[in-house]
Order: C-alpha cells, then structure tokens, then sequence
C-alpha cells in the first residue's frame, strides 16, 4: 500500500496577495482545533522557499519574480519525483498555484513515458504566459508552461530577454517538452478568465465544467465525465485551488470568485475523482489566513484535505486487497 507523504511547498513567489506561505500552517491550526491527529500521522517534507527575496526589488513587470520561482520549481518537481520513486503518493500543500508545475514537472520526471492528465480545480484558467499576462503573476501561468505555450496569437506585453530566457528554462524543468496536451487538461468550475485564456481554452478545445454544469448533473457524475475524458491518460494528477469554492466560504485566498462549490461539493468531487487508481498526485493551494480573521478558509480547506486523503487510503487500501 503506498503511503502518503505531505510535501509542504510554502512558496508564494507568484501570488499577487502576499500571506498564502502561511497556509499550511493555517490549516495545520485547523486541524489542532478539530482535536484532530492528521499531520501525526503522515511524514511532511519542506520545500525550501525563497519568500525573502519577496521584500528585494523586482525586476520582472511581466513575471514577477521568475527567477526565484525556477529555482522553487526546480526542488518542488525533485521532491516529488523522488517521493513517487520512492512508491509513496506525493499529497502537496502549497502556497500559491505557480508551484503546481513544479509539481506536474515532478511527476513527468517520475513518468517521462507515461500520458498525463490534469484535473485542475479552480476559479480561474492559470494559462496567461509572460507575453498575455494583465499582472504579471506567476500564478496565473503554470499550465502555460505545463502545456509549452506563449499564445503569441494574444500578446499584450513584451517581455525583457531575460524574463523570456527564465521562461523558456522553466517550461524545460522536469522534462523537455509539452508535459501535458490540451485535450487532456480538464477544467473544474472555471469561472473567471481574460480573453487571451477564453482564447486559449477554445481554440484547444479545452473543457471546463462549470458550476451549473455540476448543478444540474451532480457532483459524482461530472466526476465520472472528466475521468472519462482522460480516459486516454496513464496517470492522473488533481490540483485543488481553494478559490473554487464559492467566495462566501473562500474568504481567505488572495483571489476570491462568487459562483462556486460549497464545501461539501468540493469534498465529495475530491473523494470522487480521487478513487480512480490513476490518481498519482494532488495538491491543495491558495489558503490564505492573512485575509480571513476566524481561519475559517483553512478549516473548510482542512475538511477537503481529510475527505481527499481518506478517498486515496480508501483505494489503496482496495487495491491491497485485490491484488
């Protein structure tokens, strides 16, 4: 039976809002007030961060901080090579929603053969790159580089050499290539984009099930719909930014959205989705407990956590027996 290892990333080079390096510890309280033994219970390893650098000057308009975030990236995607190689299921708590294609890197390094899916959670489509990016946040841009695209079709900005050569370098990390195709990327409850992402998203085909779309048909059947999709995938990695629920439970993230999931909408689609075996990897990302007095994103955000772990423990603990 694979154990799960927590790989704390406190990273949040690439959010807008400073406070999400905090989240892991936010939901680490949460789990404290719960009278809860979770963190006890599973092995926990560090990324080293490099959030001091965010108190020097930028030097990046079009990717703030670039060249902090490919060395991040670079040890996120080896921890998480390492953990799979090591048999465990890599479970990753992070900062901010950049750090995720350091973790798909970490899985492509792990798998260079294998077909990826992504199952990507979340308010917002995260596929501006340097050249269409309004901010300049890096969060919103790691399945541009998981998928190796600028969307020179979209360019609003014109980025320095230097932010294109770490660019450039950090689409490479993990492995050289696209890492994923756009048909196997599926979105859940997407619900706020700029048009160079809309652009994106129809031009590949993208799907995004929306809010509604969960609505109408329920939670578990749009889960068996995108696992349906990836049907043509080996493996199987869920990314959970917390700005997918809706914004009166997700008070406590740099980029709240109304029109959302409530908690136990997004419980039961993690269960879901993470009962297929192809499943080797999810993360959880964006808490912020500095915007949120009574820590009540974490412990919501904490609640998920427990339902998505017992989900993967559920089907190990299966598989052990079948085989």
């Amino acid at each position: 039976m694979k154990k799960v290892k927590l790989i704390e990333v406190r990273s949040e080079l690439g959010a807008g809002t400073r406070g999400a390096s905090m989240g892991i510890d936010a939901l680490r309280v949460a789990c404290w007030d719960k009278g809860c033994d979770y963190f006890k219970r599973f092995n926990a390893i560090s990324v080293p961060d490099l959030n001091y650098t965010l108190f020097e000057k930028d030097v990046f308009p079009n990717a703030h901080r670039i060249d902090s975030i490919l060395t991040v990236q670079k040890n996120i995607s080896s921890t998480v090579a390492q953990t799979i190689d090591l048999g465990m299921f890599p479970l990753v708590l992070s900062g901010d929603h950049s750090n995720a294609h350091g973790t798909i890197a970490g899985i492509k390094s792990a798998y260079p053969d294998k077909t990826l899916g992504v199952i990507w959670i979340d308010a917002h489509a995260d596929i501006h790159s340097p050249y269409t990016s309004p901010s300049g946040n890096v969060h919103g841009m790691p399945l541009a580089m998981a998928l190796n695209i600028d969307n020179l079709d979209r360019q609003i900005n014109d980025p320095e050499p230097e932010t294109v050569f770490f660019w450039n370098s950090l689409k490479k990390v993990g492995f050289d290539g696209p890492k994923l195709k756009p048909e196997h990327l599926v979105y859940m409850v997407v619900r706020d984009t700029e048009e160079p992402e809309d652009y994106l998203i129809q031009t590949l085909g993208i799907k995004n099930f929306t809010y509604a779309e969960l609505l109408t048909k329920g939670v578990e059947q749009v889960a068996q719909e995108a696992l349906e999709r990836l049907k043509a995938c080996d493996i199987i990695y869920v990314s959970f930014d917390v700005d997918s629920l809706d914004s009166k439970f997700s008070k406590g993230t740099g980029t709240p959205v109304e029109i959302g999931m409530t908690v136990e909408e997004a419980k039961d689609l993690c269960f879901h989705l993470l009962q297929d075996e192809r499943v080797v990897c999810y993360e959880m990302t964006e808490i912020n407990p500095t915007l949120d007095t009574e820590n009540t994103m974490a412990e919501n955000a904490f609640d998920i956590l427990e339902a998505a772990t017992e989900a993967i423990l559920h089907r190990e603990a299966k598989s052990k027996i079948i085989h």
